[in-house]
């Protein structure tokens, strides 16, 4: 458990520590999303996100981003937790929580050298796609197809008979 807490860190301290990876040689990658419960498209899509570097950031939705992103009722897991379940995946190196619509500010402020993103998109719907162009920012589609997602999941919970 405080192995998965230690990689959960502050802008500042993220900026501090990945200055010193690039410093070392090290390629980032960042990844994001809401990860509002974890499931097994979310671990194939960080793996394949680590695949694309050495060291793998991971910006995790704050719980007022995540409501105006979801709607009413999410998250369901507040963002301490969420961050605490990417950060105990091994193929994590930091997780940053964020409250900003999408990640163009981070993507400014942390430089790195791969932008990783589902398959729900395509490399020309990525958001923040000309910020990425404009810094040099290779962005790359991973995972699986998403044929699973949080919203399944509980629609999939709803519908089992309580006995």
């Amino acid at each position: 458990m405080r192995a998965a807490l230690s990689k959960i860190v502050s802008r500042d301290q993220l900026k501090e520590l990945l200055a010193h990876e690039k410093r070392r040689g090290q390629s980032i990658v960042f990844a994001n999303g809401c990860f509002d419960t974890l499931h097994v498209g979310h671990v194939r899509y960080l793996a394949g996100a680590k695949e694309q570097g050495d060291i793998l950031v991971v910006g995790v939705n704050s719980d007022s981003s995540v409501r105006r992103l979801k709607g009413p009722g999410r998250p369901v897991l507040d963002e301490n937790a969420r961050a605490l379940l990417v950060a105990a995946l091994r193929v994590v190196d930091y997780v940053v929580i964020f409250s900003e619509p999408n990640v163009e500010g981070l993507l400014e402020e942390f430089r790195p050298g791969v932008h990783v993103k589902g398959t729900d998109y395509t490399p020309e719907s990525v958001p923040e796609r000309a910020v990425a162009d404009r810094l040099g920012i290779r962005v790359a589609i991973v995972g699986d197809p998403k044929d699973h997602s949080t919203r399944s999941l509980f629609d999939a919970i709803r519908k089992v008979p309580h006995a």
